[in-house]
């Protein structure tokens, strides 16, 4: 493999999914709310994928998402909602030494317009970078990875994915990527190392 695509949230930071626990018990709701409100909400996931198409902007994603969850307050949802997230500091350092060996690297990610990741040092990181928002495709649709493959120039059987969703996954393999379903670096790195033929701790 020569080349290495990995997701930002939930693989180059800490699980998402924990910042929304947190997030819930602080808003006084189920702990599992946001995430049963994306699994069972069609409504919801819509509007979640209007803002990842960037199609939406943040404020207005937030005053249409606020009332699925029963918010009062929708200013600042976003920031609220992703606050817990930190660098998984193994991840970022495996890509970084991934690509000084050579492997091309590449980050797709379900992310809007104006989105910083200032929470995780990624300068240096990537030969390229696909945000949804940006180009108006989303995880899992086929043409997104397709995308991202084609801008670190290596074909997609030639790929590794890392993505903390399983549909995100399956998305890559579709296309030919071998995907690692991301569910800790204790995980994916020994997978990495195997697939890359690279000592990245």
């Amino acid at each position: 493999m020569t080349g290495l695509i990995v997701d930002f949230g939930g693989v180059l930071t800490t699980n998402v999914f924990d910042s929304f626990r947190a997030f819930c018990e602080a808003e006084g709701l189920d702990p599992d709310a946001v995430k049963r409100t994306f699994r069972d909400n069609p409504d919801a996931l819509a509007e979640l994928r209007r803002l990842e198409r960037g199609e939406l902007e943040v404020p207005e994603f937030e005053r249409r998402f606020a009332p699925h969850l029963g918010i009062a307050e929708p200013e600042g949802l976003v920031e609220r909602l992703f606050a817990g997230v930190r660098a998984d500091e193994r991840m970022v350092e495996a890509v970084r030494r991934a690509r000084a060996a050579g492997v091309r690297t590449g980050l797709i990610s379900n992310s809007w317009g104006g989105t910083t990741y200032d929470r995780v040092a990624v300068d240096g990181l990537f030969d390229a970078v696909v945000i949804s928002g940006e180009v108006g495709l989303h995880k899992p649709q086929p043409e997104i990875f397709e995308l991202g493959a084609e801008r670190i120039g290596v074909p997609p059987a030639e790929c590794v994915f890392v993505d903390d969703l399983r549909e995100n996954c399956a998305g890559a393999e579709a296309v030919g990527m071998t995907a690692i379903l991301h569910r800790g670096a204790d995980g994916t790195l020994p997978r990495l190392e195997r697939l890359l033929g690279l000592e990245l701790r």
